[in-house]
């Protein structure tokens, strides 16, 4: 039975030492911060009193004092002289110590001299001062440096005060240190003696209701062993009426119950995805299509969110499926925080999930999902020791502008997401219709892309790198050019993002280094010879090849010494690999050259400059198109030519397409030239009859 008094005993003193602690701790902050108040206003008043007497006389002084020389500061006869006037108006008030801070935050005056020339620039109390508040803090010191010399255990109120001028402008901080020690000591006092009386009013309640339950408790234990008594007779009975139709009805229960759990993990499996529990594509057709339909009755509107995952392959291929299946969860638990119990939130397979959003009022709601959605993959996702940084491509469909169809939404959004992909991922794009002609297109150059090396449909043309002054042939840049018999000459612009992103990249890569490798020997053998061969590298020939191996594999063939080849690779490319200095450094060991392409437009920090084994920085052409009429591009690259000269790197410059250009940067410090000036890209044979 309910023990009614023990309970209420308990409960009731709970309660009444919560009241009195409560009720203590209010009066105690609310005295305090009267406390703090009052004193404030008197450290406000001072400063009043300070800036009216003193200020006008010290002010400038303080103002434009060098308070970095903390010693010399110290021994000047004004701080001197300010000191003993401060301490004759601060004589036989609570006021115990002052300083003065310029609005640099530097103390250039305080009654403890040893503090003289301190930084307090980051001081919150001092910021607040210098923004025209008044900032107060009470604090317990042991130990305390005062007018009158060394105190001991006080209780202080500092307060940072702006000093303003007549014209309400803050020319400094005025902190002053009040003792309000009595003060305290007398507040505990009375706050004791008021808790000992609320107590002992709660204690004699406390009695006379506990009287008065103990005498209720009785009389309700009497009752309560009579209904006990009671309920076991009546218990009794229907046992005996029950126990038949229970045992009855327990096969026929159990069998009902394992049919059901059967049937309901069925319909799971053909509806949810197994790894991550989300519904599958499916189910999410289905209610989409059910979606669909109350939306053309009720003239709602929907979207349709196609998310894929960023070089999610890069994670299977490299730690194996068993971490990117729990990568998987992980991104789906995620995802489900941002969807709103009416929305569906589905994985299609593979990095593909797809989300769709009912009852929007416009584009600007579906896009609002999509960014809290990319905010997510701010965070990194943790696995195991391993930490991942994913990002994700978002396509937006919209019912019913984009289509009205199950098939035609979530095709749009997929069409959406590659768009996303191609200017560069981590964003989301909406559909457009002239997306599925691009998607079409782009599909046809992927597939004759792929073909392009097997038809001998790819060339290298060779761009001359010369010396500015007198057009020497230092080497040349080789350039991958792809004329294909039903689209003709395609632009480089075109198909290298879509090698990029398929990751043909890497073979495209390995024909042009094999191919520029063996075309200066074959000129070697033809007795024509060039100094040194450049050839870009792409980020993915670093992440995803043996781009060590392959280099040293490819130089055997050709018989070209490592020295000749120059590999140039760019600031993207050094920041995005995680191990890029050790690969680069294998790379420089086999005794190639490294150079940094489209120098000054990437992110790479100079202290992690000068750590890679480069040998040469290539100055990007859109400083070189400013010489002569941009002065901001021409003091980048006195810059950088001061940069690679410290470093002790090479130099060159691509772009050079005038006279003037070739001039400021042959007498600046860069001689070496890549342009239209000395020569467009050409084919093996053009471009050694031109500088043969």
């Amino acid at each position: 039975m309910f023990n009614l008094s023990r309970y209420f005993s308990t409960l009731s003193l709970v309660m009444i030492v919560l009241a009195g602690g409560l009720l203590g701790y209010f009066y105690n902050r609310l005295s305090v911060a009267q406390l703090v108040m009052m004193a404030e206003d008197r450290n406000v008043a001072m400063t009043n009193v300070f800036r009216n007497t003193l200020w006008p006389r010290y002010g400038e002084f303080l103002r434009h004092v060098d308070a970095s020389d903390a010693g010399r500061l110290r021994a000047a006869p004004q701080i001197g002289q300010l000191h003993a006037e401060i301490s004759a108006q601060m004589f036989g008030t609570d006021v115990i110590k002052a300083k003065v801070y310029n609005h640099a935050g530097r103390t250039v005056y305080s009654s403890d001299p040893l503090q003289i020339g301190e930084d307090k620039s980051g001081n919150a109390g001092f910021r607040a001062a210098l923004n025209g508040k008044v900032a107060s803090e009470l604090t317990h010191r042991n130990d305390f440096s005062a007018f009158e010399g060394a105190l001991s255990d006080l209780d202080v109120i500092s307060s940072y005060i702006p000093i303003r001028n007549f014209k309400g402008e803050v020319e400094g901080v005025f902190e002053l240190y009040q003792n309000v020690t009595a003060f305290l000591t007398q507040l505990r006092q009375t706050l004791w003696w008021i808790a000992g009386g609320v107590m002992s009013i709660f204690s004699l309640l406390y009695f006379a209701q506990f009287l008065v339950v103990r005498h209720a408790h009785r009389i309700l234990r009497e009752q309560g062993d009579e209904l006990e008594r009671t309920n076991r007779e009546l218990d009794a009975r229907v046992k005996e009426r029950t126990s038949e139709l229970e045992s009855a009805n327990q096969l026929l229960e159990a069998e009902i119950a394992e049919r059901r759990t059967a049937e309901a993990r069925l319909d799971h499996l053909a509806h949810h995805d197994p790894l991550t529990g989300l519904p599958n594509r499916l189910l999410f057709n289905n209610q989409l299509e059910r979606s669909l339909n109350r939306a053309a009755r009720n003239a709602l509107q929907m979207a349709v969110l196609f998310i894929d995952l960023d070089h999610f392959k890069d994670v299977n291929d490299s730690l194996g499926h068993a971490i990117g299946d729990q990568l998987l969860k992980a991104v789906a638990i995620r995802l489900a925080h941002d969807t709103r119990a009416m929305d569906t939130l589905a994985r299609l397979g593979g990095d593909e999930f797809i989300c769709l959003i009912e009852d929007i009022h416009g584009p600007n709601d579906a896009d609002t999902v999509a960014r809290k959605i990319l905010d997510q993959f701010a965070l990194p996702f943790l696995i195991g020791e391993n930490e991942f940084h994913l990002t994700a491509s978002i396509g937006i469909s919209l019912y019913p502008s984009d289509g009205g169809t199950v098939d035609a939404l979530v095709r749009n959004a997929d069409t959406a997401m590659y768009k996303a992909k191609s200017q560069g991922r981590n964003s989301s794009h909406f559909y457009a219709a002239e997306m599925t002609e691009y998607a079409i297109e782009r599909l046809r150059l992927e597939g004759l892309l792929r073909r392009s090396i097997e038809n001998r449909e790819l060339s290298l043309h060779y761009q001359p790198q010369v010396d500015g002054l007198t057009r020497r042939l230092l080497g040349a840049e080789a350039l991958v050019r792809w004329n294909q018999p039903e689209l003709g000459a395609v632009s480089p612009v075109r198909f290298i993002p879509i090698a990029e992103e398929t990751g043909f990249i890497l073979t495209l890569g390995e024909w042009v280094l094999r191919e520029a490798c063996r075309q200066v020997s074959e000129w070697d053998r033809q007795g024509f010879y060039l100094p040194r061969i450049s050839v870009n590298l792409s980020v993915k020939q670093i992440e995803r090849s043996n781009i060590v191996e392959l280099v040293s594999t490819i130089l055997a063939g050709s018989g070209l010494a490592p020295e000749r080849l120059e590999l140039e690779i760019t600031e993207s490319v050094i920041m995005a690999v995680d191990d890029s200095l050790a690969i680069l450094n294998k790379l420089r060991q086999l005794g190639i050259k490294l150079s940094v392409d489209d120098f000054g437009t990437g992110y790479s920090s100079l202290s992690y400059l000068k750590l890679l084994p480069i040998s040469k920085l290539k100055i990007d052409r859109a400083f070189v198109v400013g010489i002569g009429e941009n002065a901001g591009d021409e003091a980048i690259i006195r810059t950088i030519v001061a940069l690679a000269q410290s470093l002790g790197l090479e130099l060159i410059a691509e772009g050079v397409e005038t006279a003037v250009q070739n001039e400021f940067l042959s007498s600046t410090g860069c001689p070496s030239i890549q342009g239209y000036l000395h020569g467009r890209p050409a084919d093996p044979d053009v471009f050694r009859c031109t500088w043969e």
